[in-house]
């Protein structure tokens, strides 16, 4: 790549970084395209020039985040830690994730992943599902999941929580509950056992 490409690639990054920070604060209705261009330190041309108008912007900062939750996400299972703390950290990501974005953004990038063809679905098809048994093969070799219960029936049950979030009217109420959800999923009902 050379240096013009380098450049270009910055600025895109610089765009992508600045209208996710703003979303996450403020939301994707109040902020605009000048606002965007002030934070990343461009023109309006140059945000216009590379994503063509502010929905297609958006959608590429939808996809620059799920990227970025999805890094943090190999980080942690692919860190040299103990099981139990790969399982707090994914909880309190989810947390700290729940507490930084804003309802508007969040509403919209709930209505990215239940509509049409979807990064997200492709993603966890491909990526997370596999990552996921790899982290529950793990824990039942560490003692920490119940090897008497089959990676399928785990599968099942967070394919039908993936499933239920989907429906507008769940996941237009469900970002104050993500912590609760991700202890519910790695602790169950009865809790996380105390040593």
């Amino acid at each position: 790549m050379d240096g013009f490409e380098r450049r270009r690639e910055q600025k895109k990054m610089n765009i992508l970084e600045a209208a996710l920070a703003l979303f996450m604060e403020y939301g994707v209705q109040k902020i605009s395209i000048a606002e965007i261009a002030k934070k990343a330190n461009v023109s309006q041309v140059t945000i216009y020039n590379y994503y063509d108008s502010k929905h297609n912007l958006v959608r590429k900062v939808f996809l620059y985040y799920v990227d970025k939750a999805m890094d943090e996400f190999d980080q942690i299972l692919n860190g040299d830690i103990a099981f139990p703390e790969k399982i707090k950290q994914i909880i309190f990501t989810k947390k700290e994730t729940a507490n930084q974005i804003h309802e508007d953004f969040y509403q919209y990038l709930m209505k990215e992943y239940t509509t049409g063809v979807n990064y997200i679905e492709k993603m966890y098809v491909e990526q997370i599902t596999p990552r996921l048994i790899d982290l529950f093969n793990e824990g039942k070799k560490l003692g920490y999941v119940d090897p008497n219960v089959s990676n399928e029936a785990i599968l099942f049950f967070i394919q039908a929580v993936h499933e239920y979030i989907q429906r507008e009217d769940v996941y237009q109420k469900i970002l104050p509950l993500t912590e609760d959800i991700m202890r519910l999923m790695f602790y169950g009902i009865v809790g996380k056992k105390e040593n």
